[in-house]
């Protein structure tokens, strides 16, 4: 295999205020929890991950002018991610309470200044990275109208550049919004989607995995359903099926496990590994991610 070339990533840089509960949220009353206040956002996840992995890889994103913003990019900075970030003023930098028990997580969103991530700056950020051979897209960018402009120059200026693309469908409740046709008309021809069991179903209805991948190749190129702890599947445009077992391991937290399998496949796959050795080391990366609390790697 081959070292990548250097990785662009686009979309949310977050606040996530976890709490890991001790058992079922009682409603209207208390329930005991280990919290944590970090860094988050599926798009800065994974480049911490690429990272992570001694890929080099920039961060294209949005923050506000307050001291979250401030601490966000710092730490990313440390994590060894270059970071093209824009300050925005009068918002204030995206958070997340993320209430996680056992396999499940529930996330209340304030997106921030998120929103307001330019297609103007992704072009600057772009035309700034000359080595940058791979763009990947968290779909959040694409599922609100204030971003969605970013999202679809993110992709059309990587194609033009001739890098190839891979976009994270992010999350079911908005795809559900923006409704399936809308979404997979701003995908079409990425070489590389990922989706996970809920989103594969809003985008290809309730079919086995397989055939959801099969379904949404007609869009994408490659297409990756993550099952979770039923592990995963990869389909391409040839009919090619692989399937990978999750990784056995205790789970502490699942924040963050997507973004961590997300770069685990592209590292792997953009240094030339098969589909299979892709799906282990993504697979890898996420059993890891969800063994210890948070959305990153750890220090």
């Amino acid at each position: 295999m081959t070292r990548p070339a250097r990785v662009v990533v686009v979309g949310d840089v977050i606040t996530d205020v976890v709490a890991v509960l001790s058992g079922p949220l009682a409603a209207g009353s208390d329930t005991a929890a280990e919290i944590s206040l970090g860094g988050g956002g599926q798009a800065a996840n994974t480049a911490a991950w690429v990272a992570a992995q001694r890929v080099d890889v920039t961060l294209v994103g949005a923050v506000g002018t307050d001291d979250a913003g401030r601490d966000r990019v710092a730490e990313l900075d440390r994590a060894g991610v270059d970071c093209a970030v824009e300050r925005v003023e009068g918002v204030p930098t995206g958070t997340v309470i993320v209430l996680a028990a056992g396999d499940e997580r529930t996330m209340v969103s304030q997106r921030g200044a998120n929103l307001l991530l330019s297609a103007a700056h992704v072009e600057r950020a772009l035309a700034a990275v000359p080595d940058a051979g791979h763009l990947h897209l968290s779909a959040y960018t694409l599922l609100d109208a204030g971003s969605r402009d970013a999202g679809l120059r993110a992709l059309a200026a990587a194609r033009e550049r001739g890098l190839t693309t891979s976009v994270d469908a992010a999350s079911a409740a908005p795809l559900r919004r923006v409704g399936a046709a809308a979404f997979l008309t701003w995908v079409r021809d990425v070489d590389l989607l990922l989706v996970n069991a809920d989103e594969a179903t809003v985008l290809a209805g309730g079919l086995d995995p397989a055939a959801q991948g099969r379904a949404l190749s007609a869009t994408a190129r490659r297409v990756v359903v993550k099952r979770g702890a039923a592990g995963a599947v990869w389909v391409d445009r040839s009919a090619a099926v692989c399937v990978a077992p999750a990784r056995r391991v205790a789970v502490m937290d699942v924040t963050g496990a997507g973004d961590a399998f997300a770069a685990g496949l592209l590292t792997a796959w953009l240094a030339g590994a098969t589909p299979t050795a892709a799906l282990n080391r993504a697979t890898d990366l996420g059993a890891l991610a969800v063994s210890t609390v948070g959305a990153r790697p750890q220090p």
